[in-house]
């Protein structure tokens, strides 16, 4: 599903126009941001939790050459799904 479908089906569940859905859509993603961003957490009761988590510096490998690099640390955004979520996808 692509984000023009994500958009369509919202906007028929809430009987609103496409614009509107586009910019309720929009509006949530940006919340999530400004959420993780700030309190690195975010967690919808039912759906799920989303978390950034920070990963250390490791090594690995150039799949291409074998040669050994160094990755840097990072920070990565994990999803947990909640209990609705997972039992709605069984």
């Amino acid at each position: 599903m692509t984000k023009a479908d994500l958009v369509a089906k919202i906007a028929e569940k809430a009987g609103i126009t496409k614009a509107n859905a586009e910019r309720a859509l929009n509006a949530f993603l940006e919340a999530l941001e400004a959420s993780l961003v700030g309190e690195g957490k975010l967690t919808l009761t039912g759906f799920g939790t989303f978390e950034v988590l920070d990963r250390k510096a490791r090594t690995g490998r150039n799949p291409r050459t074998g040669k050994e690099i160094k990755i840097p640390a990072s920070k990565v955004v994990k999803f947990r799904a909640g209990k609705l979520l997972k039992d709605a996808v069984k």
